[in-house]
């Protein structure tokens, strides 16, 4: 028996709408607007969510914006207008790069690193609420499988400071260093 037109697309429709990308883009994206909404709450309302990509790719020290830029698979324009919003709020500052007098390094102000400490303490709420929801153990199970895949999918634009490649063991994060 053949399908109906109707019935096709809806298939398509099913199977693009529930397909692993869209699965884990809608956890990221509602972990971002819960952090979000606490941070407007918090008293940081100028805060959008592009400006949540330039954070969660700075990495340690300071970077270029060509590299702000692969890492948040963004064009260099639209990271720079970023940045520009960034640095009006006083979030982070542009200078002469050491290395190449050419290229701009940002770094966080002091502003932005208090921003930056209080959104970490708000994912870790976040994240804590999720583990209720989820269960503790498969949420970690989450985690733990994420992080070895990234491992085995060696994504080349990730930044050295945020994740280091650990032949055995898939991904260490700085914090785990032996």
């Amino acid at each position: 028996m053949e399908n109906t037109i109707a019935e096709t697309n809806r298939a398509i429709a099913h199977a693009l709408s529930t397909n692993l990308a869209r699965l884990l883009m809608e956890v990221g994206g509602d972990f971002d607007r819960c952090v979000l909404a606490r941070l407007h709450q918090a008293g940081y309302p100028d805060i959008r969510p592009a400006h949540q990509t330039v954070f969660a790719n700075l990495g340690t020290g300071a970077v270029r914006v060509s590299e702000l830029a692969e890492r948040a698979q963004v064009t260099q324009q639209a990271m720079g207008k970023t940045l520009k919003e960034l640095e009006r709020r006083g979030y982070i500052v542009r200078r002469i790069d050491a290395q190449d007098k050419r290229a701009k390094a940002i770094e966080l102000t002091d502003k932005g690193q208090t921003l930056a400490q209080y959104a970490l303490g708000v994912q870790a709420q976040v994240r804590q609420e999720y583990a209720i929801k989820i269960g503790v153990d498969e949420l970690d199970a989450l985690e733990q499988q994420l992080r070895a895949a990234l491992g085995k999918l060696r994504l080349n634009y990730l930044p050295e400071t945020w994740v280091e490649y650990d032949a055995g063991a898939g991904i260490t994060t700085p914090d785990q260093k032996r």
